[in-house]
């Protein structure tokens, strides 16, 4: 679940991690990466958001985790779910997918006392081609962002990384009122993971750190506006928007990555009505 950007650093505290504690967040962002892969398997036109809601409840509850998500700041659903030009935080509803959707599933879970995210865009069977590229091109700068995470670099190399991967390949607008974050003993932390910035800037990162890397890349603009409901996110011209998250933890040489898609692909490619979606080269 992405995090309000916040102009401000006064106050903030950044938690570094033990191994212990890695290997627990790690153990509910296996919890977390399952259920993606459980809502992968049921994806099909004329499924409902809510109808994928309850299954992943079910599922995390099933495998001793609790919905992160549900009752955070009154946010009313186990799962994030949010299409075509919903950037993040759709509140699942009654309305029955399309075939030509896009699909973006974020999934918290807390177990033991910590929290693993991560989030999937899905792709039904007849979205269009420039929407396609979109998806690899934000699942690719999720990639650029996670080489970035290791000990000695600072937060705007992560950030740097994914701006310019993105900006390079297409003219899409890179979201900036919502960013990653620190995750732990808290589904937020600090510090702020924006996926724009300058190299060089921001915290300076050591082994130990655990956030969630998670680019928001639109279509058309960047600018967003958030729905009556207080959560959900559009994109202001109403073009389609992906969102891909990883929990990583900062390490010398080498990011640790905690959450995994691989069961997410290895469902799609069993599921005729999903689209296969590989990071661009």
């Amino acid at each position: 679940m992405a995090g309000l950007f916040s102009s401000s650093s006064d106050g903030k505290k950044v938690f570094y991690k033990t191994d212990e504690e890695i290997e627990l967040i790690r153990e509910a962002n296996l919890i977390v990466s399952k259920t993606l892969a459980h809502v992968a398997s049921i994806l099909k036109p004329g499924i409902t958001g809510q109808a994928i809601d309850k299954a992943a409840e079910e599922f995390i509850r099933d495998h001793k985790g609790r919905p992160a998500f549900k009752g955070y700041n009154g946010f009313p659903a186990s799962l994030c779910v949010s299409y075509n030009d919903i950037v993040v935080h759709g509140i699942p509803s009654t309305r029955e997918f399309k075939d030509d959707d896009i699909v973006s599933v974020d999934c918290g879970v807390e177990l033991n006392g910590y929290f693993g995210d991560a989030a999937f865009t899905f792709a039904f069977a007849n979205v269009s081609e420039p929407v396609m590229e979109l998806l690899r091109v934000t699942y690719a700068a999720l990639y650029k962002g996670i080489e970035q995470a290791i000990a000695g670099k600072r937060i705007g190399d992560i950030s740097f990384a994914i701006q310019n991967y993105c900006e390079r390949q297409h003219p899409y607008g890179i979201v900036r009122e919502l960013v990653g974050h620190g995750v732990g003993r808290a589904l937020h932390e600090d510090p702020e993971v924006p996926n724009y910035g300058r190299r060089g800037k921001g915290h300076l990162m050591q082994s130990g750190l655990v956030i969630a890397i998670e680019p928001m890349v639109n279509l058309g603009v960047k600018e967003v506006y958030q729905d009556t409901d207080g959560w959900t996110i559009h994109t202001r011209d109403r073009k389609p928007s992906a969102h891909y998250e990883h929990s990583v933890a900062v390490r010398k040489g080498k990011a640790d990555v905690l959450s995994t898609h691989q069961y997410v692909l290895e469902e799609i490619k069993n599921n005729p009505a999903v689209q296969e979606v590989s990071p661009k080269n």
